[in-house]
């Protein structure tokens, strides 16, 4: 390892990959701040750039760059303007979103950018450590067991109601579950609840979605409200400068960042697991596990909140590389067009990459810690001016996040019929907020949707009914793990009732 390392520092330090890590990371930085892009778009329009450099290593650096780099700007948008640029970074906005309402746009840009930073540093280094090791626990993971993560993540949603709320959150996660069964199913080649539009049979998109779930409504509130768009501007044009973040609120961030930095990557490691799953449990799982006070806190500025999914998308982003490089099998979709660009560059990934050619497994890895670097170097001297972005007026505020938001969900898919959803969704999840009905179970629930469907349906196929539950082991100490996740909300909640009342009595 040692000596793959040597070799992998010789490569990732010389001049034409050191150009490659800081383009790529310029590149992911700035396509990653706008709505419907993301990293897919752009790694696919990069791939024949990156085969005319001839050299496999540059290529992949330079790919690897613009991933992360995507990933660490999507924050950007979800903070600023609640409009995510990266699936990834939905659970960003939670807590990032209204930090800066409160004039506090600076601080919470700092809190991603050194969450991120952290995330993707530590990953790198469980990635160098363990890559071969978890490339064989990787391969322990079925149909059975990645239902059975499914429904880790969806028994997660209590996580993002508020108290008295889990009722509405379930029939939120419900409905998104609904709305993940339009278009063809994986296993059955029939089109389902498309009302017979051909634009509906592949499903409705995530991004699409995404974006009438949180930056429509925010544009028809500010419509709707005027003095939301007023005070938020003029207060946060004044508090631009205030960057830093207290020794007590960093202190509150390094245990949430150790956490998430560790479970962010062995969630990456899971083939078809991804930043986004990553980022949603990473929240929830700092959410059930912070005190009273805290709690309360999460979804109206909370730190922990912030840091939690910032660090959990980018150490899983490090992850998704392990069953790439080690196994030739994509952790996530860019990932499967990564590894469409290593077999153009006629690189064979899996487990004699390492061994056959350590110079490109190692220096991806050893760039991944430069790219960090050169990530939080770019973007910490550049947070004043991206957080003017909150100081402009209101009427010029709302075309502006309504033209990015009509602009991502028309990219996404390229037909008008995703513009007409946008609209229909976004009316209708504006009628949910004034409802008071929690929106992120919606989108987990449609994220997670579709893979627990089709794991569920290949598990009973293969297993001929629900004995697959008892066989794999694995599989059943997953699903023993999301009853706890769901009974431990209840019980903390049925004890601090029990104490109030001793209080009450007592007085």
């Amino acid at each position: 390892m040692i000596e793959g390392i040597l070799i992998g520092l010789q490569a990732a330090f010389s001049i034409q990959n050191l150009l490659m890590v800081i383009a790529g990371c310029l590149i992911g930085t700035f396509i990653g701040m706008l709505p419907g892009l993301g990293p897919m778009s752009i790694i696919a329009i990069m791939i024949p750039v990156a085969i005319t450099l001839g050299d496999p290593a540059a290529a992949l650096i330079l790919l690897a760059g613009v991933y992360y780099g995507a990933i660490f700007g999507g924050s950007t948008s979800s903070i600023l303007l609640n409009a995510p640029g990266v699936a990834g970074t939905v659970a960003t906005s939670f807590d990032g979103y209204p930090m800066a309402r409160k004039g506090m746009a600076g601080k919470a840009l700092t809190i991603a950018a050194v969450s991120s930073f952290a995330g993707g540093t530590i990953g790198a280094i469980l990635l160098m450590i363990f890559a071969p090791a978890l490339s064989t626990v990787a391969l322990l993971f079925h149909s059975a067991e990645y239902f059975a993560l499914m429904v880790v993540g969806l028994s997660a949603i209590a996580a993002f109601a508020g108290t008295g709320q889990v009722a509405k959150a379930l029939m939120m996660t419900l409905l998104g579950l609904i709305l993940a069964t339009v278009g063809e199913g994986a296993l059955f080649n029939m089109p389902r609840f498309t009302m017979g539009l051909m634009d509906l049979q592949s499903g409705i998109s995530f991004i699409t979605l995404a974006m009438a779930m949180f930056a429509l409504p925010e544009a028809l509130f500010l419509v709707l409200n005027p003095a939301r768009g007023a005070s938020g501007s003029e207060g946060d044009s004044k508090k631009i400068t205030n960057l830093r973040f207290s020794r007590a609120e960093g202190k509150s961030m390094i245990p949430v960042i150790g956490r998430q930095s560790v479970q962010g990557f062995f969630i990456g490691v899971l083939p078809g697991a991804g930043a986004t799953i990553a980022s949603f449990l990473g929240y929830a799982v700092e959410r059930n596990i912070a005190k009273g006070d805290e709690q309360a806190e999460f979804g109206k500025g909370s730190v922990k909140g912030l840091a939690a999914p910032e660090t959990a998308n980018n150490a899983a982003c490090t992850g998704s590389f392990v069953p790439l490089l080690t196994l030739g099998i994509p952790g996530s979709g860019t990932t499967a067009i990564l590894l469409g660009a290593l077999i153009a560059l006629n690189v064979t990934p899996g487990p004699r990459l390492m061994v056959d050619t350590p110079e490109i497994f190692w220096a991806v890895i050893i760039s991944m810690f430069i790219g960090n670097l050169v990530l939080l170097i770019l973007n910490l001297p550049l947070i004043p001016y991206i957080a003017k972005i909150l100081a402009i007026p209101r009427e010029y505020l709302i075309p502006f996040i309504l033209f990015f938001t009509l602009m991502g969900a028309y990219i996404g898919q390229n037909n008008a019929t995703e513009l007409l959803l946008l609209v229909g969704l976004g009316v209708m999840a504006t009628i949910f907020r004034f409802a008071d009905y929690p929106l992120a179970p919606l989108l987990i629930g449609f994220i997670l949707g579709t893979m627990l469907e089709d794991n569920f349906a290949r598990s009973m196929q293969l297993y001929r009914g629900l004995g697959f539950i008892l066989e794999r082991p694995m599989t059943l100490g997953l699903l023993v793990l999301a009853l706890l996740l769901v009974l431990l909300p209840s019980y903390r909640a049925r004890r601090a009732r029990k104490r109030a009342e001793g209080v009450a009595d007592g007085d």
